[in-house]
Parts: structure tokens; C-alpha cells; sequence
């Protein structure tokens, strides 16, 4: 019923009084006034009328033979169809204790015998119009819950809307860039692997030639031994001993450093990892070792001392079928942070406290079972609040300085783990005492028999 229905609404009353005299002078009244009133003498009536039909108000004689109206009231306040109709009671009774004992068991009036007519009419309008008020304002408060559930179903909307933006967004933004990185990082490798490919052929010929040389020279030496003075002089302003010496010590040294070069060319081409974009069995201590390559300029100083240290706990792995150019973008996000972590100034106490233990990460692999294992990346910096830790994975949320970081690199690991892998990623960390990123991933993504544990036992 709306507001309007119940402005124009004919109140219905039922009146409950044993003397015929009385209730015909109260229906009569009523009725004249306009009200729809139905009389009733006794309390099982009253009960049987106002279930069969509800009244917007009762009128209640309190002495009644059988079934008081007291009585009658607990039975009308007891049932859930009648317990919301407003009962003013009618009695010969005056004494205090007889109108508390109506109040206490749901009376809202009472109107004392002899009773006066407009001492009634106000009485009963003032709790039809306390009745409408109640119900005008439940409409309301019915209204006002919808429209709040609208609104709260909207906002939730356009959050998911939000979110789904972000994801996409981020998403982008990271494949671009990693998509670049990967670019330059591949087109770099193609660049140094055909000069240092032409150097490393060339040394072995190098090797000979210059072995020839120096037995040529000492077959002049052991011929001629008396060499001429122009001869001897230039010996002496060469140093000629040591030359004989160093050089082929100078060749294998750059045959070495061929060999690295060719060694970091690799792990470049294996981080890039442009040919291997489809799901495929790889060695990941491969590309974490890739990873690392990358980044080793940032755990060491310019003087080449390491600043920030590697601890490898690797266990025997089968190959794991992945993305690997996609795990590399999440080893390489990880294993930033974690540098970022340990460059900050609270983790660099060591400098003003010798005791302080060195800034550390550690790489631990695992086994988790015959489905499943674990990388767990650990570092002892200054740890995550447990505030942080739950929104470490949204996407554009960032701890660092503006301009340092922008929030992406964790929610697209996320991403990576659990919706292109079926694994999980994970964050453990207690403050001032390091923090655990553990990623966990099956073996064979397309078997989807993901186990995952729920504690770091043994790390």
C-alpha cells in the first residue's frame, strides 16, 4: 500500500465487548464517523475475526467471561498475522495496576468506562494516524533499502569495471614493455653473437700463428747468437723474454673472455626467449640463472664488489611446462623488488651497525610433489606490513617514491602464476624481517592437478 492508498484508506476496526449494549453504542459511533466496524462479544470471536481478517485497529474489553481481554492481547501479540494491529483497551477498571498490566502485555490505550464519544473518536484516530505514520515511513525505509541496493549494486559494477580496466590496462603496459625489453635484450645478443663469433674463430688460428712466430724467432736465436747491434737493442726495448711469455698468456685470456661473452649471449637470448612463446618444457633454474645475468649490475658496486648476496638453494627439477619467456617477466619483477627492498635505507643499517647481516637473497627450489613445485625468493630487507601484503598484487599499487615504481610488476606476476600457469603466488613477510615471495606452479600445466601447501616447511 502506498502513500496515497493510505491517505484515502477506510480504517477497519473490530470492537470486543460482552454487553450487547455497549458495543452497539461503540459500532453505531464509529460507524458514523466513517469507519468500517465489525462487533464481536467474546475473546475466541475477537481471535477467530482478526485472523480471518485483519483490523487496522482493535477495541478490547478487559472483563469478559471465559477469555479476559488480557488474555486475549498475549494471544494477539503472540501470532505474527495480528501482533502488528493496535489494541486499545476498554474497561470499567481504574486502578493503576490494571492499566500497567494492559501496557505490559500490548496495549497502546486505555479508555476508561464510562467511556465519552470524543474522547474515543481522538483516541482511536490518534492511533490510526500513529499506524499510517508507522507504515508511511516502512514504505520508505523499504524504498530507501531498494535504492540503496541499486546504488550499492551499481557501485560494485563500476568497481569490477574498474578493476577489469586496470587489469587490462597493466596487462598492456607490461607486455609492451617486457615485449621491448625482450626486443632490444634479443637484438642486442644477435649483435654481439656475430663479432665475438668471428673473434672466437679467429683465436684458434691466432694461437697457431703467433706459436709458429715465436719458434721462428727462436730458430733465428739459436742460428745466429750473435745477433747485430741494431738487432739486440730492439730485443731489449720490446723485453723480449716477457713478450715471448705474456703473449700467449694474452691469447688465452681472450679466448676466455670470448667464451663468457659467448656465455652472457646465451643467457640473453635464453631471458629473451622471442622463439619459445608457446607452452613448452623448460629448465627454470635456466632462467632464473638469466634473470640474474640481467641484473648482476645492481649486486655489485662500480668497483665489481657484491654489495647484495645470492644464496642458491636449487633442488633437481624436472623440466616444467610454461611460458618461459613470461616465468623470466615474473623472476625478473620478483627479483627487482626484492634488490629495490634491500637498497632502501632502512635496509642498509650495516653502514652505520657492523653486526647488521649482509643484504641477502635467496633463491630456494623445491619439489612440492610429483605435480607441483616451488620458487621461493627471499630477502632479509625491512619486510611488508600486513596492510601492504593484501594489496601487494593490485594492479598501479606502488609503495615507492613517485617516478620509482608504478605498481605493475607483482599484479602481472600475479596474472602470469595463477591464470596463465594454474599456479599460485603468494607473500610472507614479517616486519623488519625480510619477506618470502613463493611461487608454486604445476609441472604439467595441462593436467590442472594443482596441489598447493599452505605453510614454507623447511625453508
Amino acid at each position: 500500500m502506498n502513500s496515497q492508498q493510505l491517505e484515502s484508506h477506510v480504517a477497519n476496526l473490530l470492537v470486543v465487548d460482552d454487553t450487547p449494549d455497549n458495543l452497539r453504542l461503540l459500532s453505531t459511533m464509529l460507524s458514523d464517523k466513517g469507519y468500517k466496524v465489525r462487533g464481536v462479544i467474546n475473546g475466541e470471536m475477537a481471535l477467530k475475526a482478526a485472523r480471518s481478517t485483519p483490523p487496522d485497529l482493535i477495541l478490547l474489553d478487559i472483563t469478559m467471561p471465559q477469555m479476559n481481554g488480557y488474555e486475549v492481547c498475549e494471544h494477539l501479540k503472540a501470532d505474527c498475522r495480528t501482533s502488528g494491529i493496535p489494541v486499545i483497551f476498554l474497561s470499567a477498571l481504574d486502578q493503576v495496576l490494571d492499566k500497567v498490566k494492559a501496557f505490559a502485555v500490548g496495549g497502546v490505550d486505555y479508555i476508561t468506562k464510562p467511556f465519552h464519544l470524543e474522547e474515543v473518536l481522538a483516541r482511536v484516530e490518534n492511533q490510526l494516524t500513529i499506524q499510517r505514520l508507522q507504515k508511511k515511513m516502512h514504505e520508505q525505509n523499504a524504498r530507501l533499502q531498494e535504492s540503496e541496493a541499486k546504488e550499492r549494486k551499481k557501485s560494485q559494477q563500476l568497481e569490477l569495471a574498474l578493476q577489469q580496466l586496470q587489469n587490462a590496462q597493466a596487462q598492456l603496459i607490461q607486455s609492451e614493455k617486457m615485449s621491448s625489453l625482450g626486443n632490444v635484450v634479443a637484438g642486442v645478443a644477435h649483435e654481439i653473437n656475430n663479432p665475438i663469433n668471428f673473434i672466437k674463430g679467429n683465436l684458434g688460428p691466432i694461437t697457431e700463428y703467433t706459436e709458429d712466430l715465436l719458434r721462428l724467432v727462436q730458430l733465428y736465436a739459436e742460428d745466429f747468437p750473435n745477433p747485430t747491434a741494431a738487432i739486440q737493442e730492439q730485443l731489449e726495448a720490446i723485453d723480449f723474454t716477457f713478450l715471448r711469455n705474456d703473449l700467449p698468456k694474452l691469447i688465452a685470456s681472450m679466448s676466455i673472455g670470448a667464451d663468457r661473452i659467448g656465455e652472457i649471449v646465451q643467457s640473453l637470448r635464453n631471458f629473451s626467449r622471442l622463439d619459445e612463446s608457446e607452452l613448452k618444457a623448460v629448465d627454470i633454474h635456466e632462467g632464473l640463472e638469466s634473470t640474474l645475468l640481467i641484473l648482476q649490475h645492481r649486486l655489485k658496486d662500480e668497483a665489481d664488489q657484491t654489495i647484495i648476496k645470492v644464496v642458491k638453494e636449487y633442488e633437481d627439477l624436472p623440466k616444467i611446462e610454461c611460458y618461459a619467456g613470461q616465468m623470466n617477466q615474473v623472476f625478473m619483477n620478483i627479483l627487482t623488488n626484492a634488490i629495490d627492498a634491500l637498497q632502501s635505507q632502512k635496509s642498509w643499517e650495516k653502514e652505520a651497525n657492523d653486526n647488521s647481516p649482509i643484504p641477502t637473497i635467496t633463491i630456494c627450489t623445491k619439489l612440492l610433489s610429483d605435480f607441483q613445485v616451488g620458487i621461493y625468493i627471499t630477502d632479509n630487507g625491512p619486510g611488508i606490513t600486513e596492510d601492504i601484503q593484501q594489496r601487494i598484487f593490485e594492479p598501479f599499487f606502488t609503495t615507492k617514491q613517485v617516478g620509482k615504481g608504478k605498481g605493475l610488476g607483482l599484479s602481472i606476476s600475479y596474472a602470469i602464476v595463477v591464470d596463465d600457469h594454474g599456479g599460485q603466488l603468494r607473500c610472507f613477510s614479517i616486519p623488519d624481517q625480510g619477506a618470502t615471495l613463493a611461487i608454486e606452479i604445476p609441472i604439467h600445466y595441462s593436467s590442472k592437478k594443482c596441489f598447493y601447501k599452505e605453510d614454507l616447511v623447511g625453508l
